[in-house]
């Protein structure tokens, strides 16, 4: 534990910085949210330390296989930022936070058209938004799908020449997956390759469960304020983020079933050729 701990307060510190990252930006300092966003800074830092001192970890996946979770981070915290960014541009205008709108802005005319994702959130927006608003939502949005995009595309990549994870080092696939139990029946490789799929179809199908989410909380619950920028922020960075996770999540437990099935595969020809050898 003492051998993983300045790691781990290393890995606390950047993930409080993530979440108090757009009240930073935005200058929320004295606003209602201080002790929300305060919260949970504390509690993000707290249950990273919590993951990644023990010896095994009870949430976190994947934690001994470098890099997927730093890809995820990465692409987590850049969407937040850029983000941010954008929205501080409507109070205090810069050159950075143009040239984030304009790179978002053709993605986002994209992806905007009846029935698409993007024009589902958009139609989340309250009704007073005006056009300019909603342009600059429109570029936020598909600068996020562009980020995560580019993430998940980035992992496939170092999945593919670096041959994740590593076949030269140890692989302990029971604490890289604390929350998949091999106990409760069924085949491993067939499970896991079930959940791969899950999780791949389930990524695709995000980006339009999300905004039909938030207009049920609406309806049936305490309406989300899209009128906020932090609020508006996480939002977005959610809604991108999420598909993009899943995906990866779902390669990631797929490529595990491959190797555990060629691990299988090997030792029953070295027991065939063995059993051979003898006859």
């Amino acid at each position: 534990m003492l051998y993983r701990l300045p790691g781990a307060l290393v890995r606390a510190i950047i993930v409080a910085l993530l979440v108090i990252t757009p009240y930073v930006l935005l200058d929320g300092r004295g606003s209602e949210s201080t002790p929300i966003v305060a919260l949970a800074a504390v509690f993000a830092a707290l249950l990273t330390i919590v993951e990644y001192s023990a010896s095994s970890p009870s949430v976190v996946e994947f934690r001994d296989a470098p890099p997927f979770n730093r890809v995820r981070f990465a692409a987590l915290f850049s969407t937040i930022l850029c983000l941010s960014v954008i929205f501080r541009g409507q109070e205090v205008p810069n050159g950075l936070s143009d040239f984030f709108v304009l790179s978002g802005s053709q993605i986002g005319k994209a992806i905007d058209f009846p029935l698409s994702p993007a024009r589902m959130m958009l139609d989340l927006l309250p009704a007073d938004t005006s056009p300019a608003e909603r342009e600059m939502i429109r570029s936020a949005a598909g600068l996020a799908y562009l980020l995560v995009s580019f993430s998940v595309i980035w992992f496939v990549v170092l999945l593919r020449l670096y041959r994740w994870p590593r076949r030269s080092d140890a692989f302990n696939v029971w604490v890289n997956l604390p929350t998949f139990d091999p106990t409760s029946g069924g085949d491993v490789i067939r499970r896991l390759r079930w959940d791969g799929r899950f999780n791949v179809l389930l990524g695709l199908a995000t980006p339009y469960l999300v905004p039909g989410l938030i207009y049920l909380v609406g309806v049936f619950g305490t309406p989300i304020n899209l009128g906020s920028s932090q609020t508006l922020i996480w939002t977005i960075a959610t809604w991108a983020f999420l598909p993009a996770n899943l995906l990866m999540r779902g390669i990631a437990i797929s490529r595990i079933a491959y190797m555990i099935e060629l691990q299988r595969r090997r030792a029953q020809g070295d027991r065939g050729a063995g059993i051979r050898r003898y006859v």
